[in-house]
């Protein structure tokens, strides 16, 4: 099941902004500590399982999955030849509704997710209603036309002034237009998690 509880809790627990959005820097600053504890309350150390358990679930709420949608992923990773961490981040960052965020057209991949779901945006002239989505090198994502009057993207534009989306991805932000020039590379993929933890976590099984 996809967590539905306190996110601010979520972002306490792994130590780190995995929502992306500025209000939970502010609630790590004021509360540094894990949801329950105090700051005078000794960390006891996980185990191993401990440790690969809680980086994979920190990667599962970087991007907002289920269980199954994650191991669903993760076994489509294994499939293919070469590092399965490097192919899994491959395939996380390709998700439609992470291209949206990444594209700097949402603020949080929870919103983008909803921008993709409702259809608000078009794959090669395509609407696409599928956050899942995985887009390939070479593909155009441009909001509708009707999409593009919502004062959403006002706002996330005035957000988003100085934002400058990775490499892989040239953006208009001006007309909501983004280009998959490339797949993106994992080793520039931002490095919150210990993928390897999180492949021998599966590996177990």
């Amino acid at each position: 099941m996809k967590y539905t509880g306190p996110k601010a809790k979520r972002v306490r627990r792994h130590g780190t902004n995995i929502y992306g959005a500025d209000k939970y820097d502010k609630i790590l600053q004021r509360k540094p500590h894990k949801a329950g504890k105090s700051p005078r309350d000794r960390e006891s150390r996980p185990s191993e399982f401990g440790r690969q358990l809680l980086e994979k679930q920190k990667l599962r709420d970087i991007y907002g999955l289920s269980e199954k949608q994650f191991r669903n992923l993760y076994e489509q990773a294994a499939r293919v030849k070469g590092q399965t961490g490097d192919t899994l981040r491959q395939l996380l960052e390709r998700r439609l509704d992470n291209v949206l965020y990444r594209s700097g057209f949402a603020l949080t991949r929870m919103q983008a997710r909803q921008q993709a779901a409702h259809g608000l945006f078009m794959v090669d002239g395509i609407r696409v209603t599928t956050p899942s989505y995985l887009v390939t090198a070479g593909q155009k994502i441009e909001a509708r036309p009707r999409s593009k009057q919502s004062p959403m993207f006002t706002d996330i534009a005035a957000s988003h002034e100085k934002y400058m989306p990775p490499a892989w991805l040239k953006v208009n932000s001006g007309s909501l237009q983004a280009e998959v020039v490339s797949l993106p590379d994992p080793t520039t993929i931002e490095q919150l998690v210990d993928i390897q933890q999180v492949v021998e976590f599966y590996s177990r099984s």
